[in-house]
């Protein structure tokens, strides 16, 4: 028993459920504020063809770099990579919020803003916020796989560049 009467495994129990809450919360989030542009993000990718996809490489993987904690490639070494991720999701979420605000209703602006909230959803999908939604986690992966092919392909394209 704990001084306040309540046994250990009941602090367990509620650090659990207060995690679920606030994934549940980063959840809905999410929904409201990135999975739309994220979505029309990555449907107009897989429409683009292989010149236009280069577009969508480097807006993600600027998005992805600017939005890493210290703005480094490489993440402080003192973090763990779910809490890397959840750093870098929660900056993308807020150029999404601060973009959105300004409301400039352009291509170039909405390409930028949508390629922040695929990357925002890609990094919460890496920290697991959506293993309890089937649907935002199928989402992530494909922003994931978006990412991890920007990355790819800027890393061969720099190399070229040599």
């Amino acid at each position: 028993m704990t001084s306040r009467g309540g046994s250990g495994s009941e602090m367990v129990f509620g650090w659990f459920a207060s995690e679920r809450r606030e994934r549940r919360r980063k959840v809905r989030l999410d929904r409201k504020h990135l999975e739309p542009r994220a979505r029309r993000f990555l449907k107009i990718y897989l429409n683009a063809n292989e010149t236009r996809k280069a577009e969508f490489y480097q807006a993600v993987q600027e998005a992805s770099e600017q939005c890493r904690p210290s703005g480094s490639s490489l993440p402080p070494l003192e973090l763990e990579d779910a809490q890397v991720a959840e750093a870098t999701s929660s900056a993308a979420m807020q150029i999404v919020l601060e973009r959105s605000a300004l409301n400039k209703s352009d291509r170039n602006s909405d390409f930028v803003t949508d390629a922040c909230a695929t990357v925002a959803i890609a990094y919460h999908r890496a920290a697991g916020v959506y293993i309890m939604d089937k649907e935002m986690q199928e989402l992530g992966t494909a922003a994931v796989h978006l990412l991890t092919i920007a990355t790819s392909w800027t890393r061969t394209t720099n190399e070229g560049a040599s």
